[in-house]
């Protein structure tokens, strides 16, 4: 996740935000790139992030999903979504899938800032971009704006769990793998200390604190659905992190501690599931990255033999569920 960290600058050179609103401007498609991937230009963007689509061949249907997909720190956005099955997904499905890229100039390991209080909260920097990002694919293609989820490796996952508090009225459900529970860290000292050391100083309730802290004032609403993956031999982010975002989530829907399900679908793989809100995959001896069932050559994308995107499209509801 953060194999070059200590050498980030902390949130790169800040930028001034804007908060003009969700309205974006017109969309089309600037560079094409491999694989159908467009870069777009879209509204407020107080992240400097850029904006990559991936289209479908098939017009995406009115009323359809829209997938986002945060790629790990080094990655490049589009190379990530094709190597861990997304772009397939989009295409199976006939959905947009949104691939915000990081740049350099924010941060030197081109990692989302998800431990910058300026760029998690909400309606400011990296956060701000990304919900903008998303409005413009959702007025472009028609998306159903219930059916927004999002997904993200390492810091990209760390991102998603912070989208998920700061808008939880935007998205339906996500996705994090490898990655931290929302307000684990506050800087760059505490973001490396808390992914190599993460004690469990805080209770479930203590940790959904932290979360409900980055939603809107007074929100009263449902938390979305979240599906939590790890590996067991993750040398990058320490495993304790799954389990404490598992808490997390746990306690913002109001569930119990003990899984409504525990089950093993095979040696070393293991899926706990609280009343279908939230979902927990640990799979023993895998190191950091996203779980595929194939050989994979992009960095951090590993054959666990176990197609993660498709589990995920599952829990979310967007493929049949396997017999």
């Amino acid at each position: 996740m953060f194999k070059t960290l200590l050498d980030h600058l902390p949130g790169g050179i800040r930028r001034a935000l804007d908060t003009v609103g969700l309205t974006p401007e017109p969309a089309p498609p600037a560079d094409a790139r491999r694989g159908g991937v467009l870069e777009a230009a879209f509204g407020a963007n107080p992240g400097a992030l850029t904006m990559k689509l991936h289209v479908p061949a098939v017009p995406p249907r009115p009323g359809g999903p829209l997938l986002v997909l945060l790629h790990g720190c080094g990655q490049d956005a589009a190379d990530f979504a094709a190597a861990a099955g997304w772009i397939a997904l989009a295409n199976r499905l006939g959905a947009p899938l949104l691939l915000p890229e990081q740049a350099a100039g924010n941060n030197l390991g081109r990692c989302f800032n998800w431990f910058d209080p300026g760029d998690i909260a909400r309606n400011a920097g990296e956060a701000l971009s990304i919900r903008t990002m998303a409005e413009a694919a959702i007025v472009r293609f028609g998306c159903s704006r219930a059916h927004v989820y999002v997904a993200g490796l390492s810091a990209g996952g760390a991102m998603a769990a912070a989208l998920l508090a700061a808008y939880p009225d935007v998205f339906a459900a996500g996705a994090v793998v490898a990655g931290l529970p929302v307000g684990s860290a506050s800087d760059m000292r505490s973001a490396m200390a808390r992914m190599n050391i993460a004690g469990a100083d805080l209770d479930g309730p203590g940790w959904a604190a932290r979360a409900r802290a980055m939603a809107p004032p007074g929100y009263g609403g449902g938390w979305p659905r979240i599906s939590i993956w790890q590996g067991g031999a993750d040398r990058v982010v320490d495993p304790a992190n799954a389990a404490n975002l598992q808490a997390q989530w746990v306690a913002l829907h109001g569930l119990g501690e003990v899984p409504t399900q525990d089950l093993a679908p095979r040696p070393g793989l293991r899926r706990r599931v609280w009343q279908d809100a939230v979902e927990v995959w640990t799979i023993d001896g895998m190191a950091h990255g996203f779980p595929v069932a194939h050989a994979a050559r992009e960095a951090f994308v590993l054959d666990a033999g176990i197609d993660a995107t498709a589990e995920i499209a599952r829990f979310w509801g967007l493929l049949p569920a396997t017999s």
